[in-house]
């Protein structure tokens, strides 16, 4: 049963700065985590085989480029662990306190991934070293996303919390615009001598001074108001984690499964599509990495608009138009990347935006929607790596082994229109949440 609370008959933020504040917040964690993920990935798709597991790529480049697509989901795997983490310590602490160190987490890895030694310098270790680092990226965002999607969600006009949760979703494509518009400009200025040599280091070092800014701006940002009326009420679960699998396993199940679809045709966009156009394909890579950056502008506008639209016509909706769209653009879209036409390679991915930004935006509103408060961060953080998990984490290196077993691009269309089916069915059963109250809820 849940109790009025005051915080579902607030206006959202008391003044229009605090709002930009919330937004600019939960904006700049996520921008920072998907690009620091996104130069990983692209960067797998064309250069860190060679460096780090050269002897393999000289040998078998097939299953060398299998095994760096590997080294992407690797990190998935320790989202979970990121999110039970942090997602019990912002149940009890506050969303800001594990927002910033998420943050910090997540810099300190990718900055250390520009400094490590290649292949070539110290042998085994130089994989091994990066395969830890990764795993540190991957134990921060698993925790990162839950808190920023809380962050907007929690601080939203009741009417507004898709558009707002819409934010934190944005960083998506904008992260992918800065990666992917960084190695455009790397891969047109220099020779693929210097970018082997030393070119390749430098987006993650960068990272960097994204991390300063997102720290400062962090630090001015508020505290959520529902985890500030569950703290006034002293009504803090002792344990907020056994409470969650006790009460909400189910919802933590279905969070999953809404998120697997899109999480898989988003990699294929961030990594497998570059590396597929660009060796597969023979395909020049400036002016791919160019058609995907373009596409990612499609991405952010596209996630505003499905948050926009799930305050309108509801959550469920719009996630089932997103996932339609996605499903029947899949065949078309492989004939249009196999036709090796960079103007109808650019179209392809634009078009694919169109479904990924209406199954992304309306996902904060939802998921806080379906948990109490008490348990949310933890419920939210902990579905949402379970999905990343099931479905972006090893989507690369799946496509790229149906591709070499079939021979035929098609199969990977089909291996995404499945997950469009498996997440469509996660988001009916979990039914229709807009207008739920979200201040916290007692048994």
């Amino acid at each position: 049963m849940t109790a009025m609370s005051s915080v579902d008959t607030q206006a959202g933020p008391s003044t229009k700065r605090e709002e930009r504040r919330v937004l600019a917040g939960t904006l700049v964690g996520t921008t920072i985590e998907w690009y620091d993920f996104f130069i990983f990935a692209q960067l797998t798709a064309t250069l860190l085989s060679p460096l780090f597991l050269s002897p393999l790529e000289k040998s078998n480049p097939g299953l060398a480029q299998i095994l760096s697509f590997a080294t992407i989901g690797i990190s998935f795997l320790f989202r979970p662990l990121g999110g039970v983490v942090a997602g019990h310590l912002g149940d009890r602490l506050g969303r800001k306190a594990v927002l910033v160190m998420t943050l910090v987490t997540m810099g300190a890895a990718t900055a250390l991934i520009g400094l490590l030694p290649t292949y070539e310098a110290i042998g085994f270790w130089a994989p091994v070293l990066l395969i830890a680092l990764r795993v540190a990226q991957g134990f921060s965002a698993g925790g990162e996303w839950g808190g920023a999607a809380l962050m907007a969600v929690e601080h939203a006009p009741k009417p507004k919390r898709g558009l707002f949760g819409a934010y934190p979703q944005i960083g998506v494509p904008i992260g992918m615009i800065l990666a992917t518009g960084l190695q455009y400009f790397l891969t047109s200025s220099m020779s693929k001598e210097a970018l082997t040599t030393w070119g390749w280091r430098v987006p993650f070092l960068l990272s960097l001074v994204l991390i300063v800014v997102g720290y400062l701006i962090r630090r001015a940002v508020g505290e959520s108001p529902v985890f500030k009326e569950i703290a006034q009420r002293k009504a803090e679960s002792k344990a907020p984690l056994g409470e969650l699998f006790r009460e909400n396993s189910k919802e933590v199940i279905l969070a999953a499964l809404i998120f697997i679809a899109n999480n898989a045709a988003g990699y294929l966009l961030i990594a497998f599509f570059i590396s597929y156009a660009t060796k597969a394909l023979k395909m020049p890579a400036p002016p791919i990495l160019l058609a995907t950056t373009i596409a990612s502008f499609g991405w952010l506008i596209f996630t505003m608009v499905g948050g926009w639209l799930s305050d309108k016509i509801g959550r469920v909706k719009t996630f089932l138009l997103g996932y339609a769209l996605v499903f029947v653009w899949m065949i078309p879209l492989f004939a249009m990347i196999d036709s090796k036409d960079l103007t109808l390679y650019g179209a392809a991915l634009f078009v694919l935006t169109i479904g990924l930004g209406l199954s992304y935006g309306p996902m904060s509103a939802m998921y806080a929607e379906m948990f109490p408060a008490q348990v949310r961060y933890s419920g939210i953080s902990i579905g949402y790596a379970l999905g990343a998990i099931l479905g972006g984490a090893f989507a690369p290196m799946i496509a790229q082994a149906l591709l070499d077993s079939t021979k035929w691009s098609g199969s990977v269309g089909i291996y995404i229109m499945v997950l469009c089916v498996v997440s469509a069915l996660g988001v009916v059963l979990a039914r229709e949440t807009r207008g739920r109250p979200l201040g916290y809820s007692s048994h």
